[in-house]
């Protein structure tokens, strides 16, 4: 079996690759362990956070055991060897997302941090009385909170355009919010609830002509398919880590050079500064400016580690790949009574995450989550943090199933199989 490393230094054994999942599954030792009673762990919450390949927890490990030192302090070679892991990762991440320069990329903790933090500095510093933030329904909450905070703060509105019966974003309805008054909009590329993929570049063109700026949480995108800030049109987009195979606790914020320049600081302390006086201090250029403190330099490193390996795959080829494992899924769970899926369908929307939140008549997602568990399968249930999404269609709660290049055929179809067990058993000792 040939293991990512050589088809990163070789590509050919990717560029050939149909089954992505037989190719990558032994680089993660994780997906290999067995489950209660001996079955196998078949893994299906990878919406919620990725598994690390061996690549990743070896970046990990050899910065700990060779390189570790604070990074852009220090003249000797430690602290050398750490900046440039460091401030690599930040290209590689640059290079990922179709950045104009590793300045535009901003290291936070998650995408959450990066959302509070435009939120914080660009919208203290914008947004009046009156001035309007456009939102969806179908936003995490990472994407909802801290413009609930930044309203309360600054008394601007926020408004929030609502979905299709599909399960897509009501474009019209977005059309019809925008007006002079909206000076950000801020929406999910591909819900990790619904799994439609929006329209982004055309929500732009929208934002843009009304004199808006767009902020794109791009989590549910970046691991699945191609994304370039180019393209997309957008201002602002944020990143985890821990959504694209690396580690927890490092994300990223990506913003146009310009605006990064006007925004002030968001954190204050060591590393953001030029000049320190004890009544006053000047900032550091980008992107150090926002990243107050020693950083997570291992995670970042790590994370850089990551996107090597997807790079290594292809974003195109896990694409089309989840596309066939999605289309099956959806077979799958369309043929079981009574169970309604979220969202739009691959027939109706073929480049839809590969995700499947549902719920079943008569039956608490909580209880088939912990069936399936006794049987050696992970997946996700409750709100997903999209409570206002749930109660848009009457729920408290939903079970998802979600996706990676890791599935195989044969885990979707084991989990059908005991999902519809799961189901009988629960209807008939209700």
């Amino acid at each position: 079996m040939t293991s990512t490393a050589s088809a990163a230094a070789v590509a050919t054994p990717f560029e050939r690759a149909t089954d992505l999942a037989a190719l990558t599954r032994p680089d993660f030792p994780l997906l290999a362990q067995t489950a209660c009673l001996g079955q196998p762990l078949i893994y299906l919450d990878h919406a919620a956070t990725s598994q690390k390949p061996r690549q990743v927890l070896e970046a990990l490990q050899h910065y700990y055991d060779h390189d570790n030192a604070n990074v852009h302090r220090g003249a000797h070679q430690l602290s050398a060897r750490a900046t440039e892991g460091f401030e690599g990762a930040r290209a590689k991440a640059a290079t990922f997302i179709g950045a104009s320069s590793p300045n535009e990329i901003v290291f936070t903790r998650n995408a959450s941090e990066a959302i509070n933090l435009v939120a914080r500095s660009w919208g203290d510093a914008n947004l009046r009385p009156g001035d309007e933030v456009l939102l969806t329904v179908m936003e995490h909450h990472s994407n909802l909170v801290p413009w609930q905070l930044l309203a309360q703060r600054t008394g601007c509105v926020l408004r929030h355009a609502g979905v299709t019966p599909e399960g897509g974003l009501d474009l019209d309805d977005l059309r019809s919010q925008l007006s002079e008054r909206t000076r950000l909009v801020s929406l999910v590329q591909v819900s990790n609830t619904l799994g439609c993929l929006n329209p982004i570049a055309e929500v732009a063109s929208l934002a843009h002509g009304v004199g808006a700026l767009l902020l794109v949480d791009a989590c549910q995108s970046l691991p699945h398919l191609p994304v370039n800030v180019a393209d997309l049109g957008a201002d602002f987009l944020v990143g985890s880590s821990h959504k694209l195979c690396g580690p927890t606790g490092m994300g990223f914020l990506w913003g146009r050079e310009a605006l990064l320049e006007a925004m002030p600081p968001f954190l204050g302390g060591g590393e953001m500064i030029q000049d320190v006086y004890l009544d006053h201090s000047s900032w550091a250029g980008l992107p150090h400016k926002f990243e107050a403190g020693t950083p997570a330099i291992g995670e970042a490193i790590g994370m850089g580690a990551a996107l090597d390996y997807l790079n290594a795959i292809g974003l195109e080829r896990i694409h089309a790949w989840e596309q066939q494992l999605t289309a099956q899924l959806f077979t799958r769970l369309q043929a079981v009574e009574g169970l309604t899926v979220l969202g739009p369908t691959p027939q109706q929307q073929p480049d839809r995450g590969a995700l499947a939140a549902f719920h079943v008549e008569g039956v608490h997602a909580h209880d088939i989550a912990a069936l399936l568990d006794s049987a050696g399968i992970c997946i996700r249930s409750g709100h997903h943090c999209t409570q206002p999404l749930h109660r848009h269609y009457g729920l408290s709660a939903s079970a998802r199933a979600s996706l990676s290049f890791t599935t195989t055929p044969e885990e979707i179809d084991r989990f059908a199989e005991e999902l519809q067990g799961a189901i009988s058993f629960l209807r008939e000792h209700s």
